[in-house]
Parts: C-alpha cells; structure tokens; sequence
C-alpha cells in the first residue's frame, strides 16, 4: 500500500471514470449517426470513419457540430415512442383515437340507428340518450 499511495489512487479512479464517460459519449455519438435520417450514406461513413479513427477528436467535432441536433432527435424520438405506444394502448383497449369522451354524437346516432330499426323502445332510447349527454 505504500507504494501507491492515495492521491494516485484518485487520479488513476478519476482517469477511469472520464474514459468511462468518454466511451457512453461515443456510443452515444454513433447511435446518433445511425439515428439520423437527414445523413445520406456517405456523410454517415464519414463520421464513423472519424470518430473510430481519430476518437477523442472524432468525437469532440462531432459534438460541436451537430450537439444542439441530438438532442432535437432524441425528443423526435421521445414522441414517436410516445405516439407509438398509446396507439398500441388505443388497440389494446379496443378504442379509436375518435372514441371516448369525445364520441357522444356517434354514439347518439347510434342509438338513433337502433331505434329507427325498433330494436329499442322510444323509453329505452331517452334513457340511453340522457345517460350519454351526462
């Protein structure tokens, strides 16, 4: 223990943490080329290309030039997540963006439908009519 002592204990723990910062960062950058679907092919390329041959500064020009962009896909992202996963909520429920609270003319005319045909009785259509307008 005396031959290592505590301050090169910090500085090797605090250089391990920056390359472990450094290596989310580059992942992070190389999903964000993929992600990106403005890039054509060979623009993608070339920023692989640079941030696995030249990384530390691959990554750092990548993250000036085109920071303020990632995170405006990311949220892209975010809402098409979003989106995706209450439309799965929506079929799952059996229920259509237009159903619901917002449906009470549909469901009017329905019962309407229902008593032209006679399945239901003039009572049992003012009773359904007042129930869907509370």
């Amino acid at each position: 223990m005396d031959d290592y002592p505590l301050l090169n204990v910090f500085w090797t723990m605090l250089w391990f943490f920056i390359w472990i910062m450094w290596l989310f960062l580059l992942f992070r950058c190389i999903t964000d080329i993929f992600r990106d679907h403005e890039l054509n092919g060979w623009a993608k390329a070339g920023w692989l290309i640079l941030c696995i041959v030249l990384p530390y500064l691959g990554v750092l020009i990548y993250v000036i030039a085109r920071g303020k962009s990632m995170s405006q896909r990311d949220l892209k992202q975010a809402r098409e997540s979003e989106a995706a996963f209450q439309s799965y909520i929506r079929q799952a429920a059996g229920t259509a963006p237009g159903e619901g609270k917002g449906s009470g003319v549909d469901e009017l005319a329905r019962l309407a439908d229902l008593k032209d045909k006679g399945a239901i009785t003039e009572e049992e259509f003012q009773k359904a009519k007042a129930k869907v307008l509370s």
